[in-house]
């Protein structure tokens, strides 16, 4: 008999990105921003009292829900602060989904969502993309909580706020609204997690995307009151360490940081989207800080040319996204040595 729980036994498990090392790589595979956090967060990382280390942090965040509920135009008991939304994600599953129960999603989007979802001996129920990539409208009824990426990774496409609003209004379960690349969008959901008639829809963001913050574990969800309490009974009793809470004070207490880098970005994007088309790729509309492209070439043997080069982008193989790579934006330098490499291999 095995000691190991048979649900567990039998789970695939999520495969991070990879992380490699080599001297004057191009790293453009997993998303980070190309440029430094706000040097507010060097000045609080000085400041930190190291001695402070022998005491518990605030196991209920409350400086920080505070500052995110007024950027946010919302009440302090709308803030939980997890640690990572993948720590948001996995309360989500266990908070809102029984066992046996069924976790929508579309197809294809963040691998994770499965993971959890068979980590809680629940069903997944996966919704296809359209062929173009864009969400169709699940029925109100489709499954017992939705996990809905906008934009969506892999695919940097986002649906218009109002389908998810028209959603929020018919579901019957609980949806959360995965926001890790809002702040490079055009528009966003917070304003559908805050206002006064919402009861099932939790928004999600995180500061490892906009906020360079990706080294430390800081995401936070803004929702309804009742869902947010269900989230604190549930989480480990000192979720956020000290010093991701002063590191994620000191980054959300700069947007002005924030917003300069991702319009760079923005504009790193615009150019970059544009020469690969006029080289023959498809690529598609992305409101996100990647690219989600066709090359004229096949896609796998290009990925393991780049690879070669030490210029390190993303492919997922599968009958939908195989033929594209995904390609984070990175800074001009790095951007111009991708194209230099890609100039070689042509249709």
């Amino acid at each position: 008999m095995s000691l190991i729980c048979r649900h567990i036994e039998q789970l695939s498990g999520y495969t991070p990105g990879e992380q490699p090392r080599f001297e004057g790589m191009v790293k453009l595979n997993t998303n980070e921003n190309p440029y430094p956090p706000s040097p507010k967060v060097q000045e609080a990382l000085a400041a930190f009292d190291w001695q402070k280390l022998r005491l518990y942090p605030d196991p209920n965040c409350s400086r920080l829900r505070t500052l995110i509920a007024e950027l946010n135009h919302c009440r302090p008991e709308q803030v939980f602060v997890g640690n990572g939304s993948d720590e948001i994600l996995a309360l989500f599953t266990r908070a809102f989904v029984e066992v046996g129960g069924t976790v929508g999603y579309f197809e294809p989007t963040y691998s994770l969502y499965s993971v959890l979802t068979a980590i809680r001996d629940a069903k997944v129920k996966p919704l296809a993309l359209r062929s173009d990539f864009t969400t169709p409208m699940p029925e109100a009824d489709y499954s017992d909580v939705f996990i809905w990426t906008n934009p969506n990774a892999p695919t940097s496409l986002m649906a218009d706020p109002e389908q998810l609003k028209a959603f929020a209004a018919a579901f019957k379960g609980v949806l959360l609204i995965d926001e890790a690349y809002a702040d490079f969008a055009a528009a966003n959901c917070m304003p559908l997690a805050v206002s006064p008639g919402n009861t099932n829809t939790l928004v999600m963001r995180t500061l490892s995307k906009s906020y360079s913050l990706a080294g430390i574990r800081f995401g936070y969800c803004v929702g309804p009151q009742p869902l947010i309490e269900a989230l604190y009974k549930i989480k480990d009793s000192y979720n956020m360490d000290a010093l991701a809470q002063v590191v994620g004070l000191a980054a959300l207490s700069d947007q002005a940081h924030m917003r300069t880098n991702a319009e760079k970005i923005i504009a790193t994007r615009t150019s970059l989207s544009e020469t690969l088309r006029q080289r023959g790729w498809e690529v598609l509309q992305s409101e996100t800080n990647f690219l989600f492209a066709k090359p004229p070439v096949e896609a796998a043997a290009l990925f393991a040319a780049l690879r070669e080069e030490h210029i390190f982008v993303r492919y997922f193989p599968g009958e939908k996204t195989g033929a594209y790579l995904r390609i984070t934006v990175g800074t001009p330098a790095e951007v111009e040595r991708l194209l230099t490499v890609l100039a070689c291999y042509k249709a």
